[in-house]
């Protein structure tokens, strides 16, 4: 019976069944600006090149920063960080996490954060390509 589905089951479902197989995740990695581009020849190193880089405000840990000023004191409640998304291969996550950590670790609050989800498919839109040819 297992069979029969086998030699019945379309070539779209086998690719479709194939893509299962072949696991991407997104990397989401929250990081201080002084630090893009030492991470980013980090990553470029290991063969991680592509990624997509946002602005961004937050606070943790470290719940912002309170300066001294003449007038008095000037609170800042969110610090800027960036984020980087990555989307990269399942055998490739650990390499890119390393990779992060290694160059923006300072030891201290507001270091930033790495959060990884599992990516269903990619598409490039401009040739239709899916699955990791398409990172």
């Amino acid at each position: 019976m297992m069979r029969k589905l086998s030699v019945l089951m379309s070539r779209s479902m086998r690719k479709k069944l194939m893509r299962e197989v072949i696991r991407m995740k997104k990397i989401e990695a929250i990081i201080r600006p002084e630090n893009l581009e030492p991470v980013r020849v980090s990553l470029a190193e290991k063969g991680i090149v592509s990624m997509t880089v946002l602005e961004v405000q937050g606070r943790g840990r470290q719940k912002g920063v309170c300066l001294q000023w003449r007038a008095g004191e000037y609170c800042v409640e969110f610090l800027p960080k960036l984020r980087l998304d990555i989307i990269v291969s399942d055998d490739k996550v650990e390499t890119a996490i390393e990779a992060i950590t290694a160059v923006a670790r300072t030891g201290k609050n507001g270091d930033g954060k790495i959060f990884v989800y599992p990516v269903e498919e990619v598409v490039r839109v401009s040739t239709g390509e899916r699955g990791t040819g398409a990172i």
